[in-house]
């Protein structure tokens, strides 16, 4: 028998009665559930900062809850998820008081030693510079407005909590498709070498990780996927050879075939002939796929390569402030009327001595989203204008909140959809991508039986 994982989460923010639907309907072994991405990180690192037993995705005990009845009628499904962000022991407490509750007898396992802001600066003392992947400067430029610092851990530590009997783990920040990889080498018992089925593991696990994207969310011909509101997440079975079927519950929304599967494939995608994660750099390329049956693509991979020495570490860190206001300009000329507001709030500005660092203006509905992609109506009826400004300065940026109002009276005529009060302010947190030697980075696991 293949065994069966489903991913009923692509991010914190999901549809929350996806992972209920699946584990009712979709007879799994494993439910996973993947809260976690750059920004959220730094998210839960300031609300840790603010409340010691918070810093994690708080709608996974709310998904815990509802399912304890499903847990009940059927025992079998273990839960692997990253819900516990920058606080799983905190998470992990909570999880198993709602099980105690509900008298189920579950163990629950934390993966922790992610999170590297405590030991950053020995860090730094010891030569591992952190040098940003993308500009090359060191990490000590930026030091003092660092709030976040994770390293990617890999599928290990989750077989480790496996095979101490955790029904339930929760980790910190784990490779997106490790949630995958590891209950299948834990099940499976592939050795850490054998780089071709480590691959086809982080294969399924990409495929699956995004949620619906799999399974007709985003497919670029949405319109054949029957009843999107009721859309299947997806649901992986993995044999013990490594290779596998991408399907999803009876009766549900959506659609599974090569071409939902094929753009997931490529979701979030540098080089696919060198995928790399902390378990093995999976080869894309190398992927086949088949439509088995109604809702059923089979994928077969082929070999992999050893992982790098290298984890991935996703820094966080202040960058200032930044505001976004809307109007929507109505009437002829509506596009230049809109440009015209922006740059009168700019020369407002100006005018009191204020330069802000950044300042975009978008006129949607001719092209802005995509400029020089899309084609937009010569003439359209009707624009809505965006300003975005980003600056080091919060006063600065305040005051460029104040300069919508006075545009309804002393702008240009059509200005709309001004009703909804000022912009609000908010901190920007900056994305610092390095890479740190994994000899330096302890993962740690504990189990808590309820």
């Amino acid at each position: 028998m293949p065994l069966r994982i489903g991913n009923g989460c692509g991010f914190w923010g999901d549809n929350l009665d996806a992972p209920i639907l699946l584990a009712k309907d979709g007879n799994l072994d494993y439910l996973t559930l993947e809260y976690l991405a750059e920004l959220t990180m730094s998210i839960l690192a300031v609300q840790k900062q603010r409340d010691p037993e918070a810093g994690f995705a708080s709608d996974f005990l709310d998904v815990l809850d509802r399912l304890v009845p499903i847990l009940k009628d059927q025992p079998r499904p273990k839960i692997i998820t990253n819900a516990g962000g920058m606080n799983p022991q905190a998470c992990a407490r909570k999880a198993a008081s709602i099980l105690a509750k509900a008298g189920l007898a579950r163990r629950v396992a934390t993966v922790s030693g992610d999170d590297l802001l405590p030991h950053l600066d020995d860090l730094l003392r010891a030569g591992h510079p952190l040098t940003n992947l993308d500009t090359g400067d060191t990490l000590e430029t930026i030091r003092p407005q660092v709030v976040s610092a994770n390293a990617y851990l890999g599928a290990r530590p989750i077989v480790d909590a496996l095979a101490k009997g955790a029904d339930v783990v929760i980790t910190g920040r784990i490779a997106d498709a490790s949630l995958t990889v590891g209950p299948l080498v834990h099940e499976l018992q592939w050795p850490w070498d054998d780089w071709r089925r480590l691959s086809a593991a982080t294969v399924a696990g990409h495929l699956i990780e995004c949620g619906a994207q799999a399974t007709g969310g985003l497919w670029c011909n949405y319109s054949e996927a029957i009843d999107l509101a009721n859309v299947g997440y997806p649901i992986v079975e993995v044999e013990p050879d490594g290779r596998f079927t991408i399907t999803k519950p009876p009766n549900t929304g959506g659609a599974v075939n090569v071409e939902t599967v094929a753009e997931q494939l490529l979701y979030e995608v540098g080089d696919p002939a060198a995928y790399l994660t902390p378990d093995v750099v999976a080869d894309f390329t190398s992927v086949q796929l088949t439509q088995s049956g109604a809702d059923r693509v089979q994928v077969v991979t082929g070999n992999g390569k050893p992982a790098t020495a290298t984890y991935k570490v996703s820094i966080a860190y202040r960058n200032g402030y930044s505001a976004s206001g809307m109007l929507v300009l109505i009437g002829p000329d509506a596009a230049d009327k809109a440009r015209l507001c922006g740059e009168i709030i700019r020369e407002r500005l100006r005018r009191v001595g204020l330069e802000l660092a950044n300042f975009n203006v978008e006129t949607i509905g001719k092209g802005a989203c995509v400029p020089d992609v899309l084609a937009s109506a010569p003439e359209p009826a009707e624009v809505v204008l965006r300003v975005t400004v980003r600056d080091p300065r919060r006063a600065a940026v305040e005051r460029f909140t104040k300069e919508f109002a006075p545009l309804v009276t002393s702008g240009p005529p059509g200005v709309t959809g001004y009703t909804t009060g000022r912009p609000p302010v908010r901190e920007v947190f900056a994305y610092w991508p390095a890479l740190l030697k994994k000899t330096e980075v302890v993962p740690n696991v504990e189990v808590i039986s309820t």
